[in-house]
């Protein structure tokens, strides 16, 4: 099933890079496939970006009017870069962090207004997995940690974690499958992988193995920036006990995308893909999706960033939609209120439009 999820993916990098060359107006045929199709980039074949992209073309890609081809990705910096400046590149998945580090160090200019998001995922989880002689994070203080290339987002959240903590690292830049190998051979003391747990990389590793995770202590520099999590035995129970947890921190997973004037086609292309997305997203909450849909609230908002406005105006008028169910709601349990008391049915009418009168008034 990997190999084959793998093939899937390396096609809809090879057909979404090629596309802006394709299409011409001599072939109508391609220029129609192309107004529909929506390239979404993500992450390592282990990693939970990936899924979360095969979930995306699964669900709202009809062949027709939407085509979403999802492709591998080097991690959320590379990710950022590519929606900024690769053809074929519509939606990329990315960390909450990476829009503050990437004006931090300066990568791209105009950031606020050329990278917008339609929505958070989930939260992801910093793991630590380190060998039997390390038992606590600190003692990785001038050892090898692996915390994958260059450019990553496991990469970025390392660095900015362990210079939180004051530890030092020797970081090394493997790709995490190679990390893992290097890690049981004892050639590193341990390596990062911030991943929606449970993670597939670590999904069949047993305490045999003489692998173990390591707390991250919390501390105010820290939640300034991420959330608390932890790790138990339901996540991987071959590495943490029944009743057991390993507190670490989490980070937000964001859907972020290039913000596109509203005049052009790759706005109203994008902008369709939200639709879909909104519209069928309780189909995302059903197996066999990824659990980590389950945590998704289109509503939250992410510090730093602003909304996709397709995406703003579409919860915008979802909430509309939803008032008069809301105020029918209301008044229902209002007339069952004064029911119960025995106030006669004309005099509770006038009663529900003199609390409507003072709500309106009142202030919020």
């Amino acid at each position: 099933m990997k190999a084959s999820l793998v093939r899937m993916l390396a096609l809809g990098a090879c057909i979404a890079v090629g596309l802006a060359g394709t299409a011409s107006a001599a072939d109508p045929r391609g220029v129609t496939a192309n107004s529909g199709t929506v390239g979404i980039v993500s992450g390592g074949v282990e990693g939970t970006y990936v899924r979360i992209a095969a979930d995306l073309a699964s669900v709202l890609d009809d062949g027709d009017t939407l085509r979403v081809l999802p492709m591998l990705g080097k991690g959320s910096v590379q990710n950022l870069k590519d929606v900024v400046l690769l053809k074929g590149i519509d939606v990329g998945i990315v960390q909450s962090d990476v829009l503050a580090y990437a004006k931090r160090e300066r990568l791209l200019p105009n950031l606020d207004r050329r990278i917008k998001y339609i929505a958070k995922l989930y939260n992801e989880e910093l793991h630590i997995l380190a060998g039997p002689e390390v038992t606590r994070i600190e003692d990785l203080a001038g050892r090898k940690v692996n915390v994958d290339v260059q450019g990553s987002g496991t990469s970025m959240t390392a660095s900015l974690v362990f210079d939180m903590l004051g530890i030092r690292v020797e970081s090394q830049a493997n790709d995490q499958a190679l990390a893992l190998e290097k890690l049981r051979r004892g050639e590193i003391a341990a390596m990062a992988y911030v991943a929606g747990k449970p993670t597939r990389l670590f999904r069949d590793l047993k305490a045999g193995d003489g692998l173990h995770f390591l707390s991250v202590p919390m501390s105010a520099a820290l939640l300034d920036t991420y959330l608390p999590s932890r790790l138990t035995s339901a996540d991987y129970d071959g590495l943490i006990k029944p009743g057991e947890q390993v507190d670490t921190v989490a980070v937000g997973a964001v859907m972020a995308v290039y913000g596109w004037e509203r005049d052009l086609e790759r706005h109203r292309k994008v902008a369709r893909f939200v639709d879909a997305f909104f519209s069928k997203f309780d189909e995302f909450l059903k197996p066999p999706r990824h659990p980590k849909w389950k945590e998704v609230n289109l509503a939250a908002d992410v510090p730093g960033w602003t909304r996709f406005e397709p995406a703003e105006q579409w919860l915008r008028q979802a909430s509309a939609a939803k008032e008069p169910q809301s105020a029918a709601a209301r008044k229902e349990e209002f007339r069952s209120f004064v029911e119960q008391r025995g106030v006669p049915p004309q005099q509770a009418e006038k009663l529900f439009e003199q609390f409507l009168l003072w709500q309106a008034r009142s202030p919020q």
